[in-house]
C-alpha cells in the first residue's frame, strides 16, 4: 500500500533538523491541515459523477499534460 503524499511531505519535512522544530511549533496547524485534506478528498470522491480514483489519491501522469511555465516560455 502506498503512503499519500501528505504523509510523505510530513515524514520529509522530520528528517531534517529545522524540519522538525517547525513541525513541532506547527503540529497543530498540520494535523488539522491534514485532517482537512483527507476529507475533501473523501469529499470528492463521494460526489455524483467523480471519477474513479488510484488508491493513492493520484491521478495518472502519463495521461495529463503539465501546466505551461507563468512566464509562457516553453521549456528547452
Amino acid at each position: 500500500m502506498r503512503l499519500p503524499r501528505i504523509a510523505t511531505l510530513l515524514g520529509g519535512l522530520l528528517l531534517s533538523r529545522r524540519g522538525r522544530g517547525f513541525a513541532g511549533r506547527h503540529a497543530g496547524k498540520l494535523a488539522f491541515a491534514t485532517l482537512a485534506f483527507e476529507m475533501w478528498q473523501r469529499h470528492q470522491a463521494s460526489r455524483p459523477g467523480a471519477a474513479p480514483t488510484a488508491s493513492s489519491g493520484a491521478k495518472s501522469r502519463a495521461k495529463t499534460r503539465g501546466r505551461g511555465r507563468w512566464s509562457g516560455r516553453s521549456r528547452r
